[in-house]
């Protein structure tokens, strides 16, 4: 696979706090950033669970004014972030926590993003109409190993009008600071694991397959999915294993470090199935992945030939890798077509079309047509290997 450029911009996270039981430290962080009155912002499942109220009481006991806001959908859409921005001006809060998986969090930092500024949520998706003096402090706080948000500068966004997920992107938006307590993550049940899991290991993959030049984000991705393949199955079988819990943390946080580089067409056709459908997105990528890896097979042998060997596989070529993904999503036991969550093949076309528009497709290993994003989607449907 040829590198389409040697020229590039690199730039790498934020300040992370990694262990058991560093939510201890959450008021700590909040102070750190200058924040009296933040705005917790999570989902509803988790609002009403003890981890939150523990988080709130942290704040509480430290002097801090604390709100919650909780109104965020599976895939937050643009009336969850503006439903947020309310929040937040009617509290008259001065920073955010984003607690919980990567919905909360995206949906947290365009809140921070947009919510002091004078141009819409749409409108701020171009840096150049933001006022970056007024954007608000986040301090991130995981509580799934997935998507890695917290280490990102942008969001995914749902437009429920125009039915399509929009990226909101800022080189400020990455949060400050990121707590990663893996004690967070104990409750998690085995099919969101999985799910959540297999998203890490989809942003590693993507990125370590990327036509773009960044040795660093190839090399994080590569051992971001050894940790993967050693500690999901882990994860999965034994929810209160802490070790796992932490590994899986970091894979998440590796994988989203390492995306700088560029995704590919596992999130171009993900993105277009979840904004018509408004399916879980690491369950997406996980069912779409091995489709995607023998639509690009013809340019990414010598890659996932390296990939095996790193990882140990049996057999060190590109089957070695495929192999190894259909075995792991047995083992996780996640559905092997786009049939059996509930997709049909009504929209084909149309996720054909979203697909090659995605901006994570710029940078799939080669460029796929719409009429090939609409075979890749087919198959997937239909178990087409």
């Amino acid at each position: 696979m040829e590198i389409t450029s040697y020229s590039n911009n690199w730039s790498y996270p934020t300040q992370v706090r990694v262990g058991a039981g560093r939510i201890r430290e959450l008021a700590k962080s909040c102070g750190q950033l200058g924040m009296k009155a933040p705005l917790l912002i999570t989902d509803p499942g988790l609002a009403a669970l003890p981890i939150v109220e523990k988080a709130l009481q942290i704040c509480r006991e430290a002097g801090l004014e604390v709100g919650v806001f909780s109104a965020i959908k599976g895939n937050p859409t643009g009336t969850n972030v503006n439903d947020g921005i309310a929040a937040l001006r009617a509290g008259n809060h001065d920073g955010v926590i984003a607690f919980g998986g990567g919905s909360a969090i995206d949906a947290a930092k365009a809140v921070a993003l947009a919510g002091r500024q004078s141009c819409s949520l749409w409108e701020a998706r171009n840096p150049a109409n933001v006022d970056a003096s007024l954007m608000l402090p986040v301090v991130a706080v995981p509580t799934t190993a997935g998507t890695g948000s917290e280490v990102g500068n942008a969001s995914v966004i749902t437009d429920e009008e125009n039915h399509t997920k929009r990226i909101i992107f800022h080189p400020q938006m990455t949060p400050a600071i990121v707590i990663l307590d893996p004690e967070l993550t104990l409750g998690l049940p085995p099919k969101l694991t999985a799910a959540t899991g297999m998203d890490a290991l989809a942003h590693n993959l993507e990125a370590f397959l990327a036509p773009t030049f960044h040795p660093m984000a190839e090399g994080i991705a590569l051992e971001g999915m050894r940790l993967v393949k050693e500690y999901l199955p882990r994860a999965v079988r034994n929810g209160a294993d802490v070790d796992a819990r932490l590994q899986m943390l970091v894979a998440s946080s590796m994988g989203a470090t390492a995306f700088q580089r560029g995704l590919g067409a596992i999130h171009a056709v993900s993105h277009s199935i979840g904004a018509l459908y408004d399916s879980h997105h690491g369950l997406l990528n996980a069912i779409v992945m091995p489709y995607v890896m023998r639509a690009n097979q013809s340019v990414i042998e010598p890659e996932m030939a390296r990939a095996a060997r790193y990882l140990g596989l049996p057999h060190g070529d590109f089957n070695g890798m495929l192999d190894w993904v259909l075995a792991l999503r047995a083992e996780l036991e996640i559905p092997h077509t786009l049939a059996e969550i509930g997709i049909d093949d009504s929209k084909a076309e149309l996720i054909g079309e979203m697909s090659i528009k995605d901006v994570t497709a710029r940078t799939n290993a080669r460029q796929l047509t719409a009429a090939e994003y609409q075979q890749l989607f087919l198959n997937a449907l239909t178990g087409t290997l």
